[in-house]
């Protein structure tokens, strides 16, 4: 499922050099969650951006250790038996954002869609499906997460791409570099310099076109990928069975977990709910919202 989303975005969210520089200085390709990473960095010595793309590969490892759900990480761990024990703190982290996004969206973004996702993926009972989902049935302590209920999974797809991308904005502070685009399938952008974005539709539509800079741009389209028997579902759905009611939504915020989180939620919310849930982080905003 990372790799589905992983598609749109680069589909959805077209990257240019600046026009002061054809080609980034240092630039490393390499692959996460099943998808491909790029680094450009702008300026900076070449022993900053090779030690920073040392770490920043160890870091993707590291991620998907945590949240791969095709791995043995510790994710899959937690589905399979129900309880992780001692789990990280970037775990923790990344849950904690996910219950601040799924409390501000009035449970639009919930983790625990993973079986109703399985469902739909396989043309099987929906219902039955949504009846093991429920964000209040997992316990979230530092000895332990638990899901209470037989069945229950988490899918952390709507927010470990954006996660991955602030763990590796954090790496490139750390090794001095300041303008460096990030595309870990949502982007991060450091420094003073712009960088131009196309946010098209899965089509191919051009729908936006901006300047990113120091922030972060996530774009999400429930129909940008289908599932199912017939594969005509949409791949992003609502915990409780509504349709989407947008084809791309794209969000900047200062970080691109949050930005992941909420341009996935917002998929499935009306504008009076998306304006609301934004109160709750005032940094963050929609740069495209497409009607389906």
């Amino acid at each position: 499922m990372i790799a589905r989303r992983r598609f749109l975005a680069l589909a959805a969210c077209a990257l240019a050099a600046p026009a002061a520089a054809a080609q980034p200085a240092h630039l490393w390709r390499g692959t996460a969650l099943g998808a491909d990473v790029t680094l450009r960095v702008e300026g900076g010595s070449t022993r900053a951006a090779r030690a920073f793309f040392a770490e920043a590969a160890r870091a993707l490892r590291s991620v998907e250790a945590r949240f791969s759900l095709f791995r043995g990480s510790d994710l899959m761990r937690l589905n399979a038996m129900g309880h992780l024990p001692h789990p990280s703190a970037e775990m923790l982290a990344v849950l904690d954002l996910a219950g601040q996004v799924h409390d501000a969206t009035g449970g639009a973004f919930d983790p625990t869609v993973q079986p109703l996702w399985q469902a739909r993926r396989r043309g099987e009972d929906e219902a039955a499906a949504r009846a093991l989902t429920g964000w209040a049935d997992v316990r979230i302590a530092r000895d332990g997460i638990r899901l209470l209920r037989p069945g229950m999974a988490l899918t952390l797809n709507g927010i470990a791409q954006g996660h991955a991308a602030d763990r590796l904005a954090d790496i490139a502070r750390a090794h001095d570099l300041g303008d460096v685009l990030i595309d870990a399938g949502e982007t991060r952008a450091l420094g003073p310099r712009g960088w131009h974005a196309a946010i098209d539709a899965p089509g191919g539509e051009r729908l936006r076109e901006l300047t990113l800079r120091d922030a972060a741009l996530a774009t999400s389209a429930p129909f940008g990928t289908r599932i199912g028997p017939d594969g005509d579902r949409p791949h992003i759905l609502s915990p409780g069975g509504g349709p989407p009611r947008w084809s791309v939504v794209s969000v900047s915020a200062p970080q691109a977990a949050l930005a992941d989180a909420l341009s996935t939620a917002f998929c499935v919310m009306d504008r009076a709910a998306i304006d609301g849930a934004l109160s709750a982080f005032p940094h963050a905003r929609v740069v495209c919202l497409t009607s389906l």
